[in-house]
């Protein structure tokens, strides 16, 4: 799924590790990191910012209520 428009990254990140299963980041290569990595977080992350926003992501999450609970973050920030 791509997930556009990040504004609030600790929320997000508070989304992520609320999921049960495994959360991924699709980089532009195709490699995949594991979202719920502290360090994977930061690392994948750092390149992406541009004024403080995250524009594009491309997540692949593994539970479908996991992947509902990024939907409703998607829905909700503003």
């Amino acid at each position: 799924m791509k997930v556009e428009n990040i504004r609030d990254i600790n929320k997000f990140f508070e989304v992520v590790d609320a999921c049960k299963g495994k959360v991924e980041l699709v980089t532009d290569e195709g490699d995949r990191l594991n979202l719920k990595s502290k360090l994977s977080q930061y690392v994948s992350l750092a390149n992406c910012f541009s004024d403080g926003q995250v524009k594009e992501l491309d997540i692949v999450a593994y539970e479908p209520e996991d992947t509902q609970k990024l939907i409703e973050f998607m829905m909700t920030q503003g």
